[in-house]
């Protein structure tokens, strides 16, 4: 096997770490004959618990995907404001734009060329690099907002998974025991 195909494999092993795989139900008398389930009602609920796990975790990675979707806008705009900036540093006339205030709310600005720049970093920290530190900064930035996007992309298409077939274990325990309990019927109606 190629380097390459192991690392695919590694990285998909490590993409999807904190997501447990829903075993597959393909035998259910098998299933049911395990020590950890001695009754139907303990299997279920053992499967609803697991199912509960799993639409937790979406709900996480959904508000992640969430603030992602949001957050590489952002950074792109800045990217672009940082690239028109080191364009116009060499001019000698200042430049006139708008900026948000708040949602709705704009003010004018004038910008004379400069070197420098304030980039927001979060947590209420504001830094100033010169203008290819900021381009450097959030090009990295940008590479690794789109990189977490696309393997939460993986994770939640994975988790989907993992919770569908969660619902069909359910459902063939269901439909397993309901095929348990008609049988016994007969076997009492026919013994009596």
């Amino acid at each position: 096997m190629t380097d390459s195909a192991d690392a695919e494999r590694a990285t998909k092993k490590l993409v999807h770490a904190g997501i447990p795989k829903a075993e597959c139900l393909d035998d259910v008398d098998e299933f049911m004959s395990r020590e950890e389930n001695p009754t139907i009602e303990v299997a279920l609920r053992s499967l609803d618990e697991q199912h509960s796990k799993y639409k937790f975790m979406e709900l996480n990675l959904l508000q992640k995907k969430q603030r992602l979707k949001s957050q590489i806008p952002e950074i792109k705009t800045s990217l672009e404001i940082v690239k028109m900036l080191k364009s116009k540093r060499d001019s000698s006339e200042d430049m006139e734009t708008r900026f948000v205030l708040s949602d709705q709310v704009y003010s004018k600005a004038v910008i004379p060329p400069t070197e420098r720049v304030c980039l927001w970093l979060g947590a209420n920290v504001m830094l100033e690099y010169t203008l290819e530190g900021a381009e450097e900064l959030l090009c990295k930035n940008l590479q690794t907002a789109t990189r977490n996007f696309t393997e939460l992309n993986s994770d939640l298409d994975f988790l989907r998974d993992q919770i569908t077939t969660t619902e069909v274990n359910m459902a063939r325990l269901h439909n397993w025991n309901v095929k348990k309990v008609q049988a016994e019927k007969l076997i009492a109606q026919a013994s009596s």
